[in-house]
């Protein structure tokens, strides 16, 4: 019976699911099992061959390996590599090289024997010399009977290695051009999309599809979509990974953020029977109003039977008392006062009433983020008569662009002479600057002046922006976390004096509000770290101050995503010119305007994908039958 229910909620996936809590646990499960396949094979007197993949995906697999190498005696001199793929041209010494990354992250960790590691080559220097590599790269794995197993990541294009939409079910090694989506995601690596090849060599999806064994592991909610059409859509070229449907050998290994979008977590009604918590209720019912066109309150019985969700009919009807109480609940959501109503009953309000006059602390992890994704609402605790703070998390630093510091340092240089001051030293650091930033390689770290200069702009930028939303300069705090301020890209772990810091900040305003970024979209993962740091530094504070017990913790998005409708806990509505003034305080991050460095995907301005998110979120609410606003930013409470 066990193995019925499985299958009947899985029947929408075409090929083998494994999904796990976290990608931590996964990851540990695939090197287990490459390791016992490594073991089972040399028992035999036999060599491992592995098709070994490179990117952020397999790095704890990785990881693992060099563990067991470490800790458990685990051997790797009678295994044999082949890589999927390299940029083309690259230098195997270039820190984006698919070389580098594998020495790093495990050959030079390991008792491989080098000659047993083979990587695309993307250094050839003509077309023919690349067919040839190609060819014998092919035959070098048929000689050693294929590959044992391969492992895969997957892009948001669809694409296993570097086979980008298009390509043929059959193809083997060669050189292929870049889709423009892999080049943006590629674009943080080479500090800027312009600095990414647009070609590279890749194995074939037909040489992949020989390997005797196949896990295609994908971690995030970043590659939900695209895992929803891998395992439940039609078998398309425009989809390379669906092909992977036609094998008897593969199967995906997920965590639960990459595998939500899958039917049986999204929409878990239409393959079996659920257990009813409010916010599965909550989830169904929006999504029903929306798939049928409908207010909340018209949808009618009829639409729940014909559209799996008869049995929630059954157990909790007449349907239109379930209708009543999930727009009661949306209802709820909506306050104009995101601080608290003062002398109002809050037992249907989103926040407490009490005290009237609230201490908060607005995180941002970028010096931008407090007005993108809830200025309006930050000038609306201010114009309320809270004592709100902002707190910029780091300071953004390698998102500003050299032009833009050769012309500040150029105003500082006028300035100086304008008012008789000697200025020789800093036209000395200046024509260091003019001499150093045209031979800057992609991510090599700035100077320390000018990582200096491009948080001097950032800093002032922030500051504009407070004071125009209300603050005080004491109320501004630039905490320049040390896990970003490396100069690179790349950020370090976040460490104990990151959370130090934010403790002493926190003890010193005692806030009965703090508001933080769970944005965990952004392409850097800043976001996430900021994030995790504040809820380390709660948990510790909670253990031993009575205060924290009233702090609330409120995440809020906009820069990058949005809360689902049926997440969404508060919802602060904005007028027409509220949204006019969160604009002007988003223009005061000039150096962010127009194209931002690092603008990820979405070609639109930070402003106005925030225009637009919080108007669709408004948009939202009428269509399901609440007041209709001009926009609304929407907010979720974190119980730490």
């Amino acid at each position: 019976m066990a193995r019925l229910n499985l299958l009947e909620e899985t029947r929408y996936e075409k090929l083998p699911v494994t999904v796990y809590s976290n990608q931590q646990t996964a990851s540990i499960a695939v090197a287990e099992r490459i390791a016992q396949l490594i073991k089972s094979k040399g028992a035999k007197g036999e060599k491992t061959v592995l098709g070994l993949a490179t990117g952020v995906t397999p790095i704890a697999v990785y990881a693992e390996l060099v563990r067991k190498h470490k800790e458990e005696g685990l051997s790797f001199k009678n295994v044999i590599t082949f890589n999927l793929d390299e940029y083309y041209p690259m230098q195997p010494t270039a820190a984006q090289s698919y070389v580098t990354f594998m020495n790093e992250n495990l050959f030079s960790q390991i008792d491989i024997d080098k000659a047993n590691v083979h990587i695309p080559d993307g250094t050839l220097s003509t077309t023919e010399a690349v067919a040839a590599f190609c060819l014998d790269y092919e035959q070098k794995i048929t000689k050693l009977g294929g590959l044992d197993l391969q492992i895969l990541g997957i892009g948001r294009t669809g694409h296993i290695g570097f086979n980008e939409p298009g390509s043929a079910p059959n193809s083997g090694t060669r050189l292929v051009t870049l889709d423009d989506l892999t080049r943006s995601d590629a674009s943080r690596d080479f500090g800027g999309k312009q600095n990414v090849p647009t070609k590279a060599i890749t194995m074939g999806i037909g040489t992949i599809f020989k390997a005797r064994e196949i896990i295609l592991m994908a971690w995030s909610l970043k590659k939900a979509q695209i895992i929803k059409k891998a395992v439940e859509g039609e078998i398309s070229g425009e989809v390379p990974a669906t092909y992977l449907q036609l094998s008897d050998h593969v199967e995906f290994v997920l965590d639960e953020p990459a595998a939500s979008y899958l039917t049986r977590f999204d929409t878990p009604w239409l393959v079996k029977d659920c257990i009813w918590e409010n916010t599965l209720k909550k989830k169904a019912v929006l999504w029903l109003a929306e798939t049928v066109n409908k207010p909340i309150l018209k949808l009618t019985e009829e639409d729940y039977n014909n559209h799996g969700m008869a049995q929630l009919a059954v157990e909790q009807g007449p349907v239109y008392n379930i209708n009543i109480d999930i727009f009661n609940q949306l209802q709820h959501t909506i306050t104009g006062w995101p601080g608290g109503k003062p002398n109002a009953d809050d037992s249907q309000r989103p926040e407490r009433a009490q005290p009237a006059q609230k201490r908060a602390i607005i995180f941002s992890p970028h010096p931008d983020d407090d007005v993108i994704s809830m200025g309006g609402t930050f000038i609306r605790l201010v114009d309320q008569g809270h004592d709100v703070h902002v707190a910029y998390q780091t300071s953004g630093n390698t998102a500003v662009w050299d032009d833009d510091v050769l012309r500040f340092v150029e105003f500082a240089i006028d300035f100086s002479q304008s008012i008789g001051e000697d200025n020789s030293k800093l036209k000395s650091i200046y024509e260091d600057m003019r001499a150093f930033i045209p031979t800057k390689k992609p991510n090599q770290v700035d100077t320390k002046e000018i990582r200096d200069v491009k948080g001097f702009i950032r800093k002032t930028e922030a500051i504009s922006g407070a004071r125009y939303a209300g603050l005080q300069d004491d109320h501004i705090h630039f905490m320049a976390l040390p896990f970003y301020e490396t100069g690179k890209i790349k950020k370090n772990t976040a460490g104990e004096e990151d959370i130090r810091l934010t403790i002493e900040l926190l003890q010193k305003v005692k806030p009965q509000q703090v508001f933080a970024a769970g944005d965990f979209a952004d392409p850097n993962g800043t976001h996430l770290v900021c994030f995790n740091i504040i809820i380390a530094a709660l948990r510790r504070l909670k253990a031993t101050e009575d205060w924290v017990k009233d702090c609330w913790v409120w995440m809020y998005r906009g820069a990058w995503q949005e809360f689902n409708i049926y997440e969404i806990e508060m919802a602060v509505p904005l007028s027409p010119q509220e949204v006019i003034r969160k604009r002007n305080a988003i223009f005061k991050h000039q150096s962010q305007k127009d194209r931002p460095v690092f603008p990820g995907d979405d070609a639109r301005e930070f402003w106005v994908r925030a225009e637009d998110r919080t108007k669709e979120t408004a948009h939202y609410y009428d269509k399901l039958g609440m007041a209709e606003y001009e926009a609304m930013e929407a907010f979720v409470r974190y119980h730490y």
